[in-house]
Protein backbone atom coordinates (compact mmCIF):
# COMPACT_ATOMS: atom_id res chain seq x y z
CA UNK A 1 0.00 0.00 0.00
CA UNK A 2 3.06 2.14 0.88
CA UNK A 3 4.16 1.75 -2.57
CA UNK A 4 0.86 2.39 -4.13
CA UNK A 5 1.14 5.90 -2.64
CA UNK A 6 4.36 6.46 -3.83
CA UNK A 7 3.72 5.34 -7.39
CA UNK A 8 0.33 7.62 -7.25
CA UNK A 9 2.35 10.37 -5.82
CA UNK A 10 5.12 10.33 -8.87
CA UNK A 11 2.35 10.34 -10.69
CA UNK A 12 0.69 12.88 -9.91
CA UNK A 13 4.09 15.00 -10.74
CA UNK A 14 4.51 13.89 -13.89
CA UNK A 15 0.81 15.20 -14.35
CA UNK A 16 1.27 18.62 -13.10
CA UNK A 17 4.50 18.68 -15.22
CA UNK A 18 2.41 18.03 -17.99
CA UNK A 19 0.03 20.91 -17.24
CA UNK A 20 2.65 23.49 -16.42
CA UNK A 21 4.92 22.46 -20.29
CA UNK A 22 1.53 23.36 -22.16
CA UNK A 23 1.26 26.20 -20.36
CA UNK A 24 4.70 27.26 -20.20
CA UNK A 25 4.69 26.66 -24.14
CA UNK A 26 1.14 28.92 -24.63
CA UNK A 27 2.82 31.64 -22.93
CA UNK A 28 5.93 32.00 -24.88
CA UNK A 29 4.16 31.47 -28.24
CA UNK A 30 1.71 34.36 -27.18
CA UNK A 31 4.61 36.76 -26.32
CA UNK A 32 6.39 35.97 -29.55
CA UNK A 33 3.25 36.49 -31.39
CA UNK A 34 2.79 39.56 -29.58
CA UNK A 35 5.96 40.62 -30.07
CA UNK A 36 5.70 39.52 -34.39
CA UNK A 37 8.50 37.07 -34.03
CA UNK A 38 6.15 35.04 -35.58
CA UNK A 39 6.05 34.27 -39.45
CA UNK A 40 2.29 34.83 -40.63
CA UNK A 41 2.33 30.89 -41.84
CA UNK A 42 3.26 30.02 -38.21
CA UNK A 43 0.60 32.19 -36.77
CA UNK A 44 -1.60 30.41 -39.12
CA UNK A 45 -0.70 26.94 -37.82
CA UNK A 46 -1.11 27.58 -34.11
CA UNK A 47 -4.77 26.56 -34.14
CA UNK A 48 -4.84 23.80 -36.11
CA UNK A 49 -1.69 22.52 -34.00
CA UNK A 50 -4.03 22.46 -30.69
CA UNK A 51 -6.73 21.03 -32.75
CA UNK A 52 -4.08 17.94 -33.69
CA UNK A 53 -2.53 17.71 -30.24
CA UNK A 54 -6.41 17.19 -29.17
CA UNK A 55 -6.93 14.27 -31.75
CA UNK A 56 -2.83 12.85 -30.70
CA UNK A 57 -4.15 12.27 -27.49
CA UNK A 58 -7.77 11.67 -27.66
CA UNK A 59 -6.44 8.99 -30.52
CA UNK A 60 -4.13 7.44 -27.73
CA UNK A 61 -6.33 6.66 -25.74
CA UNK A 62 -8.28 4.20 -27.86
CA UNK A 63 -4.66 3.32 -29.72
CA UNK A 64 -2.17 3.59 -26.86
CA UNK A 65 -4.66 3.04 -23.27
CA UNK A 66 -7.41 0.24 -24.25
CA UNK A 67 -5.06 -1.06 -26.48
CA UNK A 68 -7.61 -1.10 -30.16
CA UNK A 69 -6.78 0.44 -33.24
CA UNK A 70 -8.85 2.67 -34.64
CA UNK A 71 -8.33 4.24 -38.18
CA UNK A 72 -11.61 6.41 -38.77
CA UNK A 73 -10.46 8.99 -35.95
CA UNK A 74 -10.87 11.76 -38.51
CA UNK A 75 -14.42 10.88 -38.83
CA UNK A 76 -15.38 11.94 -35.61
CA UNK A 77 -13.29 15.05 -36.55
CA UNK A 78 -15.50 15.50 -39.27
CA UNK A 79 -18.47 15.34 -36.88
CA UNK A 80 -17.59 17.87 -34.78
CA UNK A 81 -16.74 20.42 -37.90
CA UNK A 82 -19.38 20.21 -39.54
CA UNK A 83 -21.66 20.29 -36.97
CA UNK A 84 -19.51 23.30 -35.27
CA UNK A 85 -20.03 24.84 -38.40
CA UNK A 86 -23.82 24.60 -38.88
CA UNK A 87 -24.56 26.06 -34.76
CA UNK A 88 -21.97 29.15 -35.14
CA UNK A 89 -23.67 29.81 -38.83
CA UNK A 90 -27.34 29.16 -37.67
CA UNK A 91 -26.74 31.68 -34.02
CA UNK A 92 -25.03 34.06 -36.01
CA UNK A 93 -27.62 36.74 -35.56
CA UNK A 94 -29.62 35.34 -32.47
CA UNK A 95 -25.81 34.87 -30.55
CA UNK A 96 -23.91 38.02 -31.84
CA UNK A 97 -20.87 36.86 -29.01
CA UNK A 98 -18.35 34.71 -31.41
CA UNK A 99 -16.89 33.53 -28.02
CA UNK A 100 -20.44 32.21 -27.03
CA UNK A 101 -21.09 31.06 -30.52
CA UNK A 102 -17.76 29.20 -29.98
CA UNK A 103 -18.33 27.38 -26.78
CA UNK A 104 -21.26 26.10 -28.44
CA UNK A 105 -20.31 24.73 -31.41
CA UNK A 106 -17.76 23.02 -29.41
CA UNK A 107 -19.92 21.33 -26.94
CA UNK A 108 -22.53 20.73 -30.04
CA UNK A 109 -19.45 18.88 -31.79
CA UNK A 110 -18.14 16.98 -29.06
CA UNK A 111 -21.66 15.65 -27.75
CA UNK A 112 -22.51 14.91 -31.54
CA UNK A 113 -18.84 12.74 -32.30
CA UNK A 114 -19.53 11.04 -28.83
CA UNK A 115 -23.16 10.09 -29.87
CA UNK A 116 -21.71 8.74 -33.56
CA UNK A 117 -18.78 6.93 -31.28
CA UNK A 118 -21.21 5.24 -28.95
CA UNK A 119 -23.72 3.45 -31.81
CA UNK A 120 -21.03 2.74 -33.52
CA UNK A 121 -18.95 1.45 -30.93
CA UNK A 122 -21.38 -1.02 -29.95
CA UNK A 123 -21.00 -3.73 -32.50
CA UNK A 124 -17.66 -2.40 -33.26
CA UNK A 125 -16.08 -2.46 -30.18
CA UNK A 126 -16.69 -6.56 -30.15
CA UNK A 127 -14.08 -6.85 -33.22
CA UNK A 128 -10.47 -7.13 -32.53
CA UNK A 129 -7.18 -6.42 -34.65
CA UNK A 130 -7.30 -5.89 -37.82
CA UNK A 131 -11.16 -6.29 -37.96
CA UNK A 132 -11.39 -3.37 -35.86
CA UNK A 133 -9.11 -1.34 -37.96
CA UNK A 134 -10.76 -2.15 -41.00
CA UNK A 135 -14.89 -1.28 -39.80
CA UNK A 136 -13.41 2.26 -38.11
CA UNK A 137 -11.84 2.77 -41.70
CA UNK A 138 -15.03 2.44 -43.84
CA UNK A 139 -16.98 4.18 -40.64
CA UNK A 140 -15.05 7.06 -41.58
CA UNK A 141 -15.86 6.85 -45.50
CA UNK A 142 -18.93 6.55 -45.24
CA UNK A 143 -19.24 9.71 -42.68
CA UNK A 144 -17.11 11.18 -45.82
CA UNK A 145 -19.35 10.21 -48.12
CA UNK A 146 -22.77 11.45 -46.38
CA UNK A 147 -21.33 14.91 -46.06
CA UNK A 148 -20.30 14.82 -49.33
CA UNK A 149 -24.58 14.38 -49.74
CA UNK A 150 -25.24 16.79 -47.37
CA UNK A 151 -27.29 20.27 -47.99
CA UNK A 152 -27.97 22.78 -45.24
CA UNK A 153 -29.42 25.45 -45.36
CA UNK A 154 -30.97 28.13 -42.60
CA UNK A 155 -33.31 30.83 -42.78
CA UNK A 156 -36.24 32.31 -40.20
CA UNK A 157 -37.77 29.12 -40.24
CA UNK A 158 -34.98 26.99 -38.83
CA UNK A 159 -32.76 24.39 -40.48
CA UNK A 160 -33.49 22.77 -43.39
CA UNK A 161 -31.33 19.08 -44.19
CA UNK A 162 -31.39 17.44 -47.28
CA UNK A 163 -29.35 14.38 -48.49
CA UNK A 164 -28.53 14.61 -52.21
CA UNK A 165 -27.85 10.77 -52.52
CA UNK A 166 -28.96 10.72 -56.37
CA UNK A 167 -27.31 13.52 -57.30
CA UNK A 168 -30.46 15.41 -58.35
CA UNK A 169 -30.69 17.90 -55.56
CA UNK A 170 -29.38 21.19 -54.96
CA UNK A 171 -29.43 24.03 -52.69
CA UNK A 172 -32.71 25.09 -54.20
CA UNK A 173 -34.59 21.81 -52.86
CA UNK A 174 -34.08 22.95 -49.45
CA UNK A 175 -36.95 26.22 -50.17
CA UNK A 176 -34.80 28.48 -48.55
CA UNK A 177 -36.54 32.05 -47.63
CA UNK A 178 -34.79 35.07 -49.28
CA UNK A 179 -31.82 36.27 -47.22
CA UNK A 180 -31.12 32.51 -46.16
CA UNK A 181 -27.80 31.07 -45.20
CA UNK A 182 -26.69 28.30 -47.21
CA UNK A 183 -23.87 26.16 -44.99
CA UNK A 184 -23.25 23.56 -46.19
CA UNK A 185 -23.40 22.57 -50.35
CA UNK A 186 -22.88 18.62 -50.54
CA UNK A 187 -19.14 17.91 -51.97
CA UNK A 188 -18.65 21.55 -52.00
CA UNK A 189 -18.23 21.56 -47.82
CA UNK A 190 -19.26 24.69 -46.19
CA UNK A 191 -18.03 27.67 -47.48
CA UNK A 192 -18.24 31.58 -46.41
CA UNK A 193 -18.00 30.24 -42.38
CA UNK A 194 -16.69 33.28 -39.68
CA UNK A 195 -13.18 32.41 -38.83
CA UNK A 196 -13.99 32.66 -34.32
CA UNK A 197 -11.19 30.04 -33.42
CA UNK A 198 -8.18 31.46 -31.81
CA UNK A 199 -5.11 30.02 -30.46
CA UNK A 200 -6.27 31.05 -26.84
CA UNK A 201 -9.26 29.17 -27.56
CA UNK A 202 -6.71 26.08 -28.99
CA UNK A 203 -4.94 26.45 -25.48
CA UNK A 204 -7.74 25.87 -23.26
CA UNK A 205 -8.72 22.98 -25.39
CA UNK A 206 -5.90 21.17 -25.25
CA UNK A 207 -6.00 21.37 -21.48
CA UNK A 208 -9.12 20.36 -21.14
CA UNK A 209 -8.59 17.45 -22.99
CA UNK A 210 -5.39 16.59 -20.83
CA UNK A 211 -7.54 16.61 -17.82
CA UNK A 212 -9.98 14.50 -18.94
CA UNK A 213 -7.79 11.72 -20.37
CA UNK A 214 -5.13 12.24 -17.51
CA UNK A 215 -7.94 11.62 -14.83
CA UNK A 216 -9.31 8.83 -16.68
CA UNK A 217 -6.13 7.04 -17.10
CA UNK A 218 -5.80 7.29 -13.48
CA UNK A 219 -9.16 6.71 -12.00
CA UNK A 220 -10.47 3.11 -11.52
CA UNK A 221 -12.21 2.96 -14.95
CA UNK A 222 -8.82 3.69 -16.47
CA UNK A 223 -7.00 0.95 -14.99
CA UNK A 224 -10.28 -1.36 -15.89
CA UNK A 225 -9.31 0.07 -19.22
CA UNK A 226 -5.56 -0.92 -19.25
CA UNK A 227 -6.47 -4.54 -17.45
CA UNK A 228 -8.55 -5.55 -20.73
CA UNK A 229 -5.74 -4.30 -23.73
CA UNK A 230 -3.08 -5.79 -20.72
CA UNK A 231 -5.09 -9.04 -20.47
CA UNK A 232 -8.86 -9.29 -21.88
CA UNK A 233 -9.64 -13.08 -20.66
CA UNK A 234 -8.01 -11.87 -16.85
CA UNK A 235 -9.94 -8.48 -16.54
CA UNK A 236 -13.37 -10.71 -17.91
CA UNK A 237 -12.52 -13.33 -15.13
CA UNK A 238 -12.60 -10.77 -12.41
CA UNK A 239 -15.87 -9.88 -13.38
CA UNK A 240 -14.80 -6.66 -15.13
CA UNK A 241 -17.26 -5.60 -18.32
CA UNK A 242 -15.50 -5.48 -20.83
CA UNK A 243 -18.09 -3.61 -23.60
CA UNK A 244 -18.41 -1.65 -21.10
CA UNK A 245 -15.41 -0.14 -20.57
CA UNK A 246 -13.78 -0.33 -24.10
CA UNK A 247 -17.15 2.11 -24.97
CA UNK A 248 -16.31 4.58 -22.27
CA UNK A 249 -12.85 5.19 -23.71
CA UNK A 250 -14.10 4.82 -27.56
CA UNK A 251 -17.12 7.57 -26.55
CA UNK A 252 -14.27 9.81 -24.64
CA UNK A 253 -11.91 9.47 -27.25
CA UNK A 254 -14.46 10.70 -30.41
CA UNK A 255 -16.26 12.95 -27.94
CA UNK A 256 -12.47 14.83 -28.05
CA UNK A 257 -12.11 14.82 -31.16
CA UNK A 258 -15.34 15.84 -32.02
CA UNK A 259 -14.42 19.35 -30.07
CA UNK A 260 -11.24 19.04 -31.85
CA UNK A 261 -12.88 19.27 -35.63
CA UNK A 262 -15.38 22.11 -34.75
CA UNK A 263 -12.10 23.94 -33.75
CA UNK A 264 -10.71 23.11 -36.78
CA UNK A 265 -13.43 24.05 -38.94
CA UNK A 266 -13.83 27.73 -37.07
CA UNK A 267 -10.31 28.43 -38.22
CA UNK A 268 -11.19 28.30 -42.06
CA UNK A 269 -13.61 30.07 -43.84
CA UNK A 270 -14.24 26.89 -46.06
CA UNK A 271 -14.20 23.07 -45.28
CA UNK A 272 -14.83 20.02 -46.89
CA UNK A 273 -15.31 16.65 -46.63
CA UNK A 274 -11.91 15.56 -48.43
CA UNK A 275 -9.83 17.40 -45.59
CA UNK A 276 -10.93 14.42 -43.27
CA UNK A 277 -10.40 11.22 -45.03
CA UNK A 278 -8.33 8.35 -44.46
CA UNK A 279 -5.31 10.48 -44.87
CA UNK A 280 -5.90 12.56 -41.98
CA UNK A 281 -6.70 9.42 -39.83
CA UNK A 282 -3.26 7.60 -40.56
CA UNK A 283 -1.30 11.04 -39.78
CA UNK A 284 -2.92 11.13 -36.35
CA UNK A 285 -2.08 7.68 -35.71
CA UNK A 286 1.56 8.43 -36.98
CA UNK A 287 1.66 11.23 -34.22
CA UNK A 288 0.55 8.79 -31.59
CA UNK A 289 3.17 5.96 -32.92
CA UNK A 290 5.96 7.80 -33.01
CA UNK A 291 5.04 9.82 -30.09
CA UNK A 292 4.78 7.17 -27.97
CA UNK A 293 1.98 4.31 -26.76
CA UNK A 294 0.20 5.91 -24.00
CA UNK A 295 2.66 8.78 -23.33
CA UNK A 296 0.67 11.76 -23.75
CA UNK A 297 3.61 14.16 -23.48
CA UNK A 298 5.46 12.05 -26.46
CA UNK A 299 2.18 12.76 -28.70
CA UNK A 300 1.95 16.40 -27.82
CA UNK A 301 6.22 16.82 -28.65
CA UNK A 302 5.52 14.33 -31.66
CA UNK A 303 2.38 16.51 -32.98
CA UNK A 304 3.80 19.95 -33.15
CA UNK A 305 7.72 18.46 -34.01
CA UNK A 306 5.34 16.82 -37.32
CA UNK A 307 3.16 19.40 -37.95
CA UNK A 308 6.11 22.37 -38.01
CA UNK A 309 8.24 20.34 -40.24
CA UNK A 310 7.25 20.58 -43.79
CA UNK A 311 6.92 24.24 -43.29
CA UNK A 312 10.42 24.41 -41.60
CA UNK A 313 11.36 22.16 -44.68
CA UNK A 314 9.51 24.35 -47.52
CA UNK A 315 12.91 26.21 -48.28
CA UNK A 316 13.81 22.71 -49.93
CA UNK A 317 11.06 22.74 -51.97
CA UNK A 318 10.65 19.65 -53.83
CA UNK A 319 12.52 17.53 -51.26
CA UNK A 320 10.71 18.78 -48.27
CA UNK A 321 8.18 15.65 -48.34
CA UNK A 322 10.92 13.56 -49.31
CA UNK A 323 13.03 14.94 -45.49
CA UNK A 324 10.11 14.44 -44.06
CA UNK A 325 9.87 11.03 -44.92
CA UNK A 326 13.81 10.03 -43.98
CA UNK A 327 13.02 11.63 -40.44
CA UNK A 328 9.97 9.75 -39.98
CA UNK A 329 11.84 6.56 -41.02
CA UNK A 330 14.94 7.44 -38.66
CA UNK A 331 13.09 8.28 -35.92
CA UNK A 332 10.71 4.97 -36.02
CA UNK A 333 14.63 3.42 -36.15
CA UNK A 334 16.09 5.30 -33.52
CA UNK A 335 13.01 4.39 -30.99
CA UNK A 336 13.20 0.84 -32.01
CA UNK A 337 16.89 0.67 -31.68
CA UNK A 338 18.14 -1.29 -27.88
CA UNK A 339 21.06 0.96 -28.12
CA UNK A 340 19.61 3.50 -28.38
CA UNK A 341 16.49 3.12 -25.21
CA UNK A 342 19.16 2.18 -22.83
CA UNK A 343 21.00 5.73 -23.80
CA UNK A 344 17.70 7.19 -23.38
CA UNK A 345 17.20 4.76 -19.99
CA UNK A 346 20.10 6.61 -18.24
CA UNK A 347 18.97 10.39 -18.97
CA UNK A 348 15.18 9.56 -17.90
CA UNK A 349 15.30 7.01 -15.06
CA UNK A 350 12.48 4.71 -15.33
CA UNK A 351 9.69 4.23 -13.38
CA UNK A 352 9.06 2.21 -10.51
CA UNK A 353 6.73 -1.21 -11.47
CA UNK A 354 3.53 -0.78 -10.55
CA UNK A 355 3.07 2.84 -11.95
CA UNK A 356 0.70 3.67 -14.64
CA UNK A 357 0.70 4.12 -18.14
CA UNK A 358 3.46 7.55 -19.19
CA UNK A 359 2.03 10.85 -18.97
Amino acid sequence: MKNYFKNMKAITKVDYATYLGVIAAFVIVTLLQSAGMLTRSMTGMLVPICCYICMAVSLNLTVGILGELSLGHAGFMSVGAFSGVIVSMSLQSSVPNELVRLVLALVVGAILAAVVGFVVGIPVLRLRGDYLAIVTLAFGEIIKGIINCLLVGWDENGLHIALNIDGTKTMDSLHLEEGAIQIIKGAQGAAGNHRIATFTAGFVLVMITLIIVLNLVRSRTGRAVMAIRDNRIAAESVGINVTKYKLIAFVTSAALAGAAGALFGLNYSSVSADQFDFNTSILVLVYVVLGGLGNIWGSIIATVVLYVLPEALREFSDYRMLAYAVVLILVMLATNNERFKAALSRVIPKRRKGAAVNG
